[in-house]
């Protein structure tokens, strides 16, 4: 009579901890690597303007901007702050920044040419005046060329940022380009030997 046979109890797999990282013979761990290994931590301020909205003004529409901006500041700067030129001068950049970067990039030589003039437009109120037409004018003349830093300051952070946009724009244009072009040739290639040939 043939007696069962008893099978030795199998031995469960243990869980082994966790390796450490691989060190090359240099001694520095090796960096990870995958899609967001190298990406760098965005700074606050960055984030905080990607949060701001992004219009695109054409070349009217960011000189209106600016503009109407501008009359708005120097009428408030005239109830609140009876006139004073640096508050004027001061709420003067942001506008500039903003009107170059809400502005299209197919109209970005008008950022630099729209701020002055909305600053000459809205200054009127803040260079006061009396004496009518004549006393208003050399007011005007006077406080612009008091205070032609802030119009010269506004005016070169517009002109910057105008460029800055155009060499961004004029690269991501040529790396598509150069991605794009190896693509055309070869599905030309594959037209041309598929397409059959006519013998004469």
């Amino acid at each position: 009579m043939e007696q069962p046979r008893i099978r030795p109890p199998q031995s469960r797999p243990r869980p082994q901890p966790p390796r450490p990282p691989s060190v090359p013979p240099g001694g520095r761990p090796a960096r990870p690597t995958g899609p967001g290994a190298g990406a760098r931590p965005v700074a606050p301020v960055v984030r905080a303007l990607r949060r701001l909205p992004s219009p695109r003004l054409t070349g009217l529409g960011g000189g209106l901007f600016a503009l109407v901006a501008m009359v708005l500041v120097g009428a408030l700067d005239w109830l609140l702050l009876d006139g004073s030129p640096t508050a004027y001068g001061l709420l003067f950049l942001p506008v500039c920044v903003l009107t170059a970067l809400w502005v299209r990039e197919a109209d970005l030589v008008t950022a630099p040419v729209g701020v002055p003039i909305a600053f000459a437009v809205g200054i009127v109120p803040v260079s006061g005046g009396a004496g009518g037409t004549g006393g208003h004018l050399m007011a005007l003349i006077t406080s612009l060329a008091m205070h032609a830093g802030w119009l010269y300051a506004g005016t070169l952070i517009a002109g910057l940022i105008a460029c800055v946009r155009k060499v961004r724009a004029m690269g991501r244009r040529t790396r598509r380009v150069r991605s794009g072009a190896p693509r055309v040739r070869g599905a030309a290639g594959v037209r041309g030997a598929g397409a059959p040939r006519v013998r004469g």
